[in-house]
Order: structure tokens, then C-alpha cells, then sequence
């Protein structure tokens, strides 16, 4: 028995229209040996689809399930009439990027086999749409989009091996580092010799300890599958499905870009009008001449700037790692470009940089009475703007400024910080969402570190080049150094000055 949350898969996919298959196939084990009976599953009537069995990408619902001879078959809708999201894995599932489903699940009732489980009893708690099941067997046997021109029936078994092995997990050296000292301890527990006086009797069947040691030992040669090209000029190293990854990491590890509105550029400069004054009505009698006004525009530009980076790494190096380094570099890269598209949409200079929202000059500013961060400068900054931009609005500071607000208290004596009522929810204050910017100023005098208002009508993203990798195995090859290169363009501006306001502290 376990009350932990299984899951079997290993990456994630997104599509749309109506989709069938089957999420376990009865009768053969999964890649980890386990076996589950027919008869097994309990599952309501209705289970989510999700993505990568991530909770935050819900893409459809799954409303038939059943056991048949074959397995536990399914069928479901993607949401694509509402989520972005399900409109993409349509995509990715009619050109056969991604074919497998996943379940997650608590073990109710299972017992051992020579290697894995048997599983009798467990309660299902979704299925997703991954890249690579678990189970082998684990397909999408059909999709149906609301155009029709979905393919019918059609097995990818025959494409699985090709699969498996081009999308790994990566495993970070830490983890790496972690399961070399288990299989150590292991061995040395498997070879310490027994004292003639031992009390204790030696156990009737360690094959519990030797299968974890093989377990241990295959995990690791499973990550040794790197994703390398033969030697040429060069080749793209990183598949779409790659690449829709690196832009989730892009958008999670900024807080502008979830609150702002961005678009994809097809050309390298953005040109927008903007209402610099609007229509004057005024009050007229009946038979009265209507005033006459006229609206004024300007034009505003914005220009996507370059990010880049380069990484030389020996062929002995990718020959001999154990990891994914193809994979974990291309992440790495993708991690990095987050972190200065996070501190470019902050304090960037508008000129080499996307302009930031702290160093607009667009963006109003209000002065605090003292040095020190106290509750009236909130309410001053909340009530500064305008109310469609309040009602929609978000604040976002860096986490020591967060602690000083954490503990104001209003007049009544209650702190001014609002838990969030769902884990994973971000905290508010004054009823509007509260969000962390590493990038932000911290709470000294003289600083602006709290910036509040309707990011999205205020400051707009462009993107031009979302993320594109690339691997040279001919420029260096005299010094043996395989080069991988990796670049994005990207632009941001403060569109609506007014919708935004940062309160800056008295100097001291």
C-alpha cells in the first residue's frame, strides 16, 4: 500500500478535436516492469487531460473510460476551442511529434514480481497526453478534429524505439552524483562479510537488495542515450517538441511576461498607433451644434533585440557523459535567456535591451513621505491608478520587499498581506494578486521597489525569434570542441504609461 501519487510517463504533448486510445495496454509490463491487472482501475465517470501530467495545463476532459480485452481504453475532446494550449497538440499529434497517453494513479493493493509490481487495485486520477508513455502500448489511436482532416485509425508502435531514445529524461548532476553513492552503499552492504558471531541470521533472499542495484545500474545507462548527430557542417540538435519545453521555462521564470500581453512578430519592427487625445463630447440642447473634436495619434515602434550564447564542449566529453548534455545545455541556455528577458522587462535600457517597466519614463511615479515602506504608501500606489486598470491590476516587487509587507498591519491591527486560498496561488494585497521579480529594486531609500497596475494593457511583448539552437561540429574540429549555439530575439515596451505606477521611497 502507498499513498504517494504515481506516474507513468516521461514527456508531455498538446493537441485538439476528439482523441481515442488506449492509456494501458493489459498483459505486458511498462518500462519499469510493472503489471497492472484488468480490473484494477477505479476512476470516476469525467478525468481531466492534461499535458505532462502538469495540474497547471489542463487541455480537454476524458469522458469515456473503459476496460476492454485490449486495455484500458479511453476517449476525450480537447478544449480548442478555449485553450491555446490544446490547439497546439492537435498540431503536434497529426504530424505524429507525439503519439503516447499517460496515467497517474495511487496504488491501492500490489505485490512484487521478479522485477516490478503487479498491480491489483488503484484509484486513476488523470491521463495525459505525453511524448513517451510509460507503457509502450500506452497510443493515441485515433484524433478527430472539427475539420475532419485528422488521420483515422493509426498505430505509432513501430516508431517508439526511435522515440525513446531521443527524449530521455535529462538527469542533473546532482541526481547523477546521488545515484552513484546509492549503488556504492548497495555494493559495499552486498559484499561486507558476515561476522562468525552474528547473532542475526542471515536473510533467506536478498534478491530485494540485488534488484535495486540493477534497478539503480539501468537508470543510469538509460540516461547515457545522447541525442547527437553524425559528424558534419552542422545540424538543429533540438526537435519542436524541445523547443515548446524551452518556451514553457521561458514564460515560468518570468513574472512580467504572465502578467503582460505579447505577440509573435513576423516582421523585425513593430509599429502600433496609440490615442494621444480622444474625442471631447459636450452638452448640447436639442437643436444645438455638436461641438466638433477630433482624436490625435502617435506612432510608437518597438524593436526586438538579440540574445545570444555559445557553449564549446569536447566530442570526448558528449561521447563519455552519462547525461543528456545535448539536452541539458539546450535547457541551459533556454534557463539563461529567461533570466535576462526577466531582468531586461524590468530595468532594460530600451535601446540594446527590451525597455524595462522601471525605467520607462512613461510610467507615473508617487513619492513615499519617509524612508521606510509603510501601509499608506500601498494604499497611495493602489489608489494612484485609474480603476479599469486597478480592478485588472497586479503588484510585483522582489522578495525582501515582500517580507517588509508581510508584516504591515492596518489600523485595526490586521496584516495588509492576504494568504492565497489555493495552494500555488499566488498571495494579494488589496484584494489583487501579488507577484516576485528577482530583478526588482529592494526597499532602501531613495529606491522605487514596487511597481503596481494592468500589465497588460500597459506593456507589451514582441517575440521575433522564439528560441533557435543550433550545433556546429566543423568549425572546431582541429581542437575536437563540438560548438553549440543558441539565440532569441525579443522586444518589450511600455504601451499605456498610465496603466502603470511605481512608488519610490523618500531618500534618506
Amino acid at each position: 500500500m502507498t499513498e504517494r501519487l504515481e506516474i507513468k510517463a516521461a514527456l508531455t504533448v498538446d493537441d485538439a478535436g476528439t482523441i481515442t486510445g488506449i492509456a494501458w495496454p493489459f498483459g505486458s509490463p511498462d518500462r519499469v516492469g510493472d503489471v497492472i491487472e484488468k480490473g484494477a482501475f477505479t476512476s470516476p465517470e469525467v478525468l481531466p487531460m492534461l499535458f505532462a501530467h502538469d495540474q497547471a495545463q489542463v487541455i480537454g476532459v476524458w469522458d469515456e473510460i473503459s476496460e476492454t480485452p485490449d486495455g484500458l481504453t479511453v476517449k476525450g475532446r480537447l478544449l480548442v476551442d478555449d485553450v491555446e494550449r490544446a490547439r497546439e497538440v492537435r498540431a503536434m499529434i497529426r504530424t505524429k511529434a507525439v503519439s503516447g497517453l499517460s496515467i497517474g494513479f495511487r496504488t491501492k493493493a500490489s505485490k512484487p514480481r521478479q522485477r516490478g509490481r503487479t498491480i491489483t487495485a488503484l484509484d486513476l486520477h488523470e491521463i495525459s497526453v505525453v511524448a513517451v508513455p510509460s507503457h509502450p502500448g500506452a497510443q493515441i489511436t485515433s484524433i478527430k478534429a472539427a475539420d475532419g482532416t485528422a488521420p483515422h485509425e493509426e498505430n505509432h508502435l513501430e516508431n517508439e524505439a526511435e522515440i525513446e531514445t531521443k527524449n530521455d529524461p535529462v538527469v542533473s548532476p546532482e541526481e547523477l552524483k546521488a545515484l552513484k553513492a546509492d549503488i556504492a552503499t548497495i555494493k559495499a552492504k552486498l559484499n561486507r562479510p558476515t561476522a562468525a558471531n552474528n547473532n542475526v541470521p542471515a536473510p533467506a533472499n536478498d534478491n530485494d537488495l540485488k534488484a535495486l542495484d540493477l534497478e539503480l545500474k539501468r537508470t543510469l545507462l538509460e540516461q547515457k542515450a545522447l541525442t547527437i548527430s553524425l559528424p558534419g557542417t552542422g545540424g538543429n540538435l533540438v526537435n519542436d517538441t524541445l523547443m515548446t519545453q524551452i518556451l514553457e521555462k521561458l514564460g515560468k521564470s518570468n513574472p512580467i511576461r504572465q502578467l503582460a500581453n505579447s505577440i509573435q512578430l513576423d516582421t523585425g519592427l513593430l509599429k502600433i498607433p496609440r490615442l494621444v487625445s480622444g474625442v471631447a463630447p459636450g452638452s448640447v440642447t436639442e437643436t444645438d451644434t455638436k461641438p466638433e473634436s477630433t482624436p490625435t495619434f502617435e506612432q510608437i515602434s518597438i524593436e526586438p533585440f538579440m540574445m545570444g550564447a555559445q557553449v564549446l564542449v569536447s566530442r570526448s566529453q558528449l561521447e563519455d557523459s552519462a547525461v543528456n548534455l545535448v539536452s541539458w545545455i539546450s535547457g541551459h541556455i533556454a534557463n539563461k535567456f529567461g533570466e535576462l528577458e526577466s531582468g531586461w522587462f524590468v530595468k532594460g535600457n530600451g535601446t540594446t535591451q527590451a525597455e524595462g517597466v522601471m525605467t520607462s519614463t512613461e510610467v507615473q511615479e508617487i513619492e513615499s513621505s519617509a524612508a521606510a515602506l509603510d501601509v499608506d504608501d500601498l494604499l497611495d500606489l493602489f489608489y494612484s491608478v485609474k480603476s479599469s486598470y486597478a480592478n485588472a491590476g497586479a503588484w510585483v516587487m522582489n522578495r525582501k520587499t515582500a517580507r517588509v509587507v508581510r508584516g504591515l498591519k492596518d489600523s485595526d491591527g490586521n496584516l495588509i498581506w492576504e494568504r492565497s486560498l489555493q495552494a500555488g496561488e499566488p498571495g494579494r494585497i488589496l484584494g489583487q494578486p501579488v507577484y516576485m521579480a528577482d530583478d526588482m529594486p529592494d526597499p532602501v531609500a531613495g529606491n522605487a521597489p514596487i511597481i503596481f497596475g494592468d500589465f497588460y494593457r500597459g506593456y507589451l511583448i514582441t517575440d521575433r525569434v522564439a528560441f533557435e539552437p543550433s550545433v556546429d561540429y566543423a568549425k572546431f574540429s582541429e581542437n575536437d570542441l563540438v560548438q553549440f549555439v543558441g539565440r532569441r530575439r525579443v522586444g518589450g515596451k511600455v504601451i499605456m504609461g498610465e496603466a502603470l505606477t511605481k512608488l519610490k521611497l523618500k531618500a534618506a
